[in-house]
Formats: C-alpha cells, sequence, structure tokens
C-alpha cells in the first residue's frame, strides 16, 4: 500500500465515523492517539529493538485481541493512566477521551486500519505528508475546529523561505497550533544543510531546533505527534510541546534567535469564572507583566510584546496578525511605537482574504529584529508588499498558492535586505512593493501601520469584479465572522441580562 492509498484510506475513515457523530478534527485527533500506541509498539520489535514509553499493560497488543465493551472500556483505562504520565506520554495523551462511541467502529479503526500499517518502514516525509493532509483536510472541514489552528502551508513556506532559518537558530513558536512553523523551519533547515552536517549535529538539530507552546491539549496532542512522523524529537522522550499552558501567563525562562508564530485570532482575553448565583461569566483578562510595554486584554497585542521577550538581541521574528494590530490607538499605538524603536521593523506583508479556514479574516505578516538599547531609533524604513488589494483567493476554487508569493520574495531580498527597490512609482501606481521612511510613519495618526495605496478596482470598475462564487463565498465568509462577532457579545451580554431581570 503505497502513501496515497494511505492516505485516501485514513480519510474514508472520517466520514464513517463522522456518520456516527465524529467530527473531522475529533477523528484526527483519535487516529493521533491509536497511532502513537501503534508505532511504540513497533519500536520494540525487530530492527528496531527499543524499549517502550507505553507500559506493556497499557500497549497496543492488549486492544487487539478485544471486542464490544471490552476494547471500549480497555481503551479508556489507558487513555486515562497515560494522560498521568510524564513526558511525550502526558503530552499526547493529556486529557484525552474515547469519543469513539461504537465498539465495532473503534475495532475498525484499529484492526483494518492502523495495524495493517506498517508505519515505522515508511519514509518520514510519506508520514508527515500523510498525517499533514489529514490535518488540512480536517482544518477545511471545521473551520471552528483545527481550522482556527491551521496556517495555509503556502504563507508558511514563504516565510521560512525568507527568513532563512539555519541549523544555528533556535527557533520558537509560542502559539505552535497543529505545528506546522516548527516542521516547516525543521524541513527548510534539513532539505539545505543536512550534507554539511554529521551524526552529532544532526541529532542535535532534532532535538533543539524547534521549540512550541500550545493551549489546548486536544491540539497540542496533534503538534507533538506532527513533529514526531516529520522525525523532529529524536531519542528524546519529550517533544517540548507544553499543551495546557497559557503562553501569555509569566515570561518563559529561554530566549530564541527566531520566532515564527501565527498567535490565535481573537481581539480579546477572557477569563472564565462562577459567579455568586453559580453561573458562567465572561471577563476580559488584562495581562499584566513587568517586562510588557503596556497592559492590555487584546490578544495579538500581547502576543506582540511576548514575542519581543522572547527573542535574543538580534533575534528575528515574523508573525501573522490581524488589521487591527496596525491601526488600534491606546495600546496598540504605545506598542507600535516601542517596537518600531526596539526593533528594526523592516517588512509587512498584506495577505489577502479567502486564504483562511475561519473566515473573514484580514491579516498581514510583520518581519522585524530584535535590537539592543539605544536612544536613537532602530527602525529606518518599513517596507509594505500588497498582496491582497484587487487579488481573490478562495479555499476551494481558488486557492493560494506559494508561487502567488514569488513577487514578494523577490522583492524581500533575503539576506539582502540592502539592495531593496520600490516597485511602486507615481509611473507605477499599481507597484505592490513600496517602502515608508520612519519620519513619515511618525506622521501618521496613531502611528498607524494600516499602509495601502493601490486603487481598489472593485468600488470603480464592474469589469473588474471576481466571478459570482467567488463574491458570494467572500459574502458567506463575512457574515459568518460578522455572527461569529455578534455571537461572542451575546454570550457576554446574556449572564448580566440574567441578573438585571
Amino acid at each position: 500500500m503505497d502513501a496515497s492509498q494511505i492516505g485516501k484510506r485514513a480519510w474514508s475513515y472520517a466520514g464513517v465515523l463522522q456518520d456516527a457523530g465524529l467530527s473531522c478534527f475529533e477523528y484526527v485527533e483519535q487516529l493521533t492517539l491509536l497511532l502513537f500506541l501503534k508505532m511504540d509498539d513497533q519500536q520494540t520489535e525487530p530492527p528496531y529493538n527499543r524499549q517502550p514509553l507505553v507500559p506493556p499493560e497499557l500497549g497496543w497488543k492488549t486492544l487487539l485481541p478485544l471486542e464490544g465493551a471490552w476494547l471500549e472500556e480497555k481503551y479508556r483505562e489507558i487513555l486515562e493512566k497515560l494522560s498521568l504520565k510524564p513526558g511525550m506520554l502526558g503530552v499526547i495523551f493529556k486529557s484525552a477521551r474515547c469519543e469513539i462511541n461504537s465498539p465495532a467502529l473503534l475495532k475498525q479503526l484499529i484492526v483494518n486500519l492502523i495495524d495493517k500499517v506498517d508505519w515505522l518502514s515508511l519514509s518520514v516525509d510519506v508520514k508527515g505528508t500523510i498525517y499533514e493532509e489529514l490535518l488540512q483536510r480536517s482544518a477545511a472541514e471545521s473551520a471552528r475546529g483545527a481550522g482556527q489552528y491551521f496556517t495555509p502551508r503556502p504563507v508558511i513556506q514563504t516565510m521560512c523561505e525568507v527568513t532563512q532559518p539555519t541549523p544555528n537558530d533556535q527557533i520558537c513558536d509560542p502559539a505552535a497550533g497543529t505545528g506546522g512553523f516548527l516542521c516547516n523551519a525543521y524541513q527548510y533547515v534539513l532539505d539545505r544543510f543536512e550534507k554539511d552536517l554529521d551524526r552529532d549535529q544532526k541529532r542535535a538539530l532534532k532535538e533543539n531546533l524547534v521549540e512550541g507552546m500550545e493551549l489546548s491539549p486536544k491540539v497540542g496532542r496533534m503538534c507533538a505527534m506532527n513533529l514526531s512522523l516529520h522525525g523532529i524529537g529524536g531519542d528524546r522522550d519529550k517533544i517540548v510541546i507544553h499543551p495546557g499552558h497559557d503562553s501569555l501567563a509569566a515570561p518563559w525562562s529561554k530566549e530564541y534567535s527566531m520566532v515564527l508564530a501565527n498567535p490565535p485570532f481573537g481581539k480579546k482575553q477572557s477569563l472564565l469564572f462562577v459567579n455568586e448565583e453559580g453561573d458562567m461569566e465572561k471577563d476580559d483578562q488584562i495581562i499584566v507583566r513587568e517586562d510588557f510595554w503596556t497592559s492590555t486584554s487584546n490578544k495579538q497585542l500581547n502576543f506582540v510584546q511576548h514575542i519581543y521577550s522572547l527573542l535574543k538581541i538580534d533575534g528575528r521574528c515574523a508573525v501573522v496578525l490581524p488589521d487591527n494590530v496596525l491601526f488600534e490607538g491606546g495600546a496598540g499605538e504605545k506598542v507600535r511605537r516601542n517596537l518600531l524603536q526596539k526593533c528594526r521593523v523592516h517588512t509587512l506583508l498584506r495577505l489577502p482574504t479567502g486564504i483562511w479556514y475561519s473566515p473573514g479574516v484580514k491579516a498581514n505578516v510583520l518581519f522585524f529584529d530584535k535590537k539592543e538599547g539605544r536612544a536613537e531609533a532602530w527602525t529606518d524604513k518599513l517596507w509594505v508588499y500588497d498582496l491582497r488589494t484587487n487579488m481573490h483567493f478562495t479555499l476551494k476554487q481558488s486557492p493560494i498558492q506559494r508561487k502567488d508569493f514569488d513577487e514578494f520574495v523577490e522583492c524581500y531580498k533575503p539576506g539582502k535586505l540592502h539592495k531593496r527597490k520600490d516597485t511602486w512609482s507615481e509611473e507605477n501606481p499599481d507597484g505592490r512593493w513600496r517602502g515608508y521612511d520612519y519620519e513619515d510613519l511618525l506622521k501618521r495618526d496613531k502611528l498607524s501601520l494600516d499602509l495601502f495605496w493601490i486603487k481598489d478596482k472593485s468600488l470603480t470598475d464592474t469589469d473588474s469584479l471576481p466571478a459570482p462564487d467567488v463574491l458570494a463565498q467572500e459574502v458567506v465568509d463575512d457574515l459568518e465572522a460578522a455572527l461569529e462577532q455578534f455571537s461572542k457579545i451575546a454570550a457576554r451580554l446574556a449572564p448580566k441580562v440574567e441578573q438585571e431581570a
């Protein structure tokens, strides 16, 4: 059975379990748990002959002879006991539950899919590709499940390509999601430097190059499995993913030479609590840290400050941020002012709409390097590439691809930033690459970095409008985003209304 057959077969089970009430996201989670048990068991056999991480009484072989209620009971026992273990087992099985309520379907998944494949004999490329495809399909099917943790791979590939990670880097993603940035950064380094590394250096690369943190235990286990299937982690008993811990809660004790991240969208940081009447309430949570420039409940502004604290001097960052971070006043202006002062903020990529699994998102990638303290601002010129105006993408009919970033990469000039030149001019007003001097940025209201100059043809020329199906999908995305915001507002108002009544 080749990789494509395995991938198709694995996804076909998602449909079967979906009919039984499981979401695609939940299916991939259950597949992760069972796949880990299977692969750990395989490592104990020739030619590997390694000690298992999973105690034999909780291992894969204990499931194979069981059926019906006995199988379901044993699987639940395994999940419960392994969730209490330290290290890698704790990462994979933390808060894990059996979501498959049909013992017959569970047996089918174990025997007919997972046990029939010699997973360890598959190359790292094949295993990683199969799992990535499952994650991507899950994201496409459930935008409010896996989709919110899945960054489009062409965006990640472009960010890695222009920041050029090396074997000497220590790379962090403080909102790791399913691990796309970490896997891609590792693969980028491997592709370019593997032939020059000795055995010890390759092992160090597996164990030390990338590190991440993820708040959701469910997503954290998928991230850990994704890294493992991509060959990251080596012989260590714990891949450095920390599900269940809030990145923003306190300063980290470690600094990194590179941060690649797409922090969670959503403007406010919220805290759930039980009021005196026993009802659940949600309150805006203001993060207060001595190393932050300002205290705010805006999640993205807190992540920008947190990322700054994670970087070493001369450390570089590429981070996906929604539009509000670029223009919001108050805390937003203070964060931007400090960032331009203390870092060399050199590039802003305006991303198109229609590329995200969460609908209605308008986002950008901000690139900057942390610098040592001095009186003068480190930012001298901010270069902006507009890939949004008059560009139309959708997830299914017209998905964004890596080639759509070719001109941006050429303009960026990785490793040769001093050779950049505008493609915009008065003679070429539709040029998408334009530089703004720091002095000009200071003159903008609230130090706004929401910079655009290309004339939006859809406002003046109906012939330039995208196809009706593309327009319809854009309307649906905007409506879904608006509905999501109204739902959050309604949820916050509901307890107050009840109390007033």
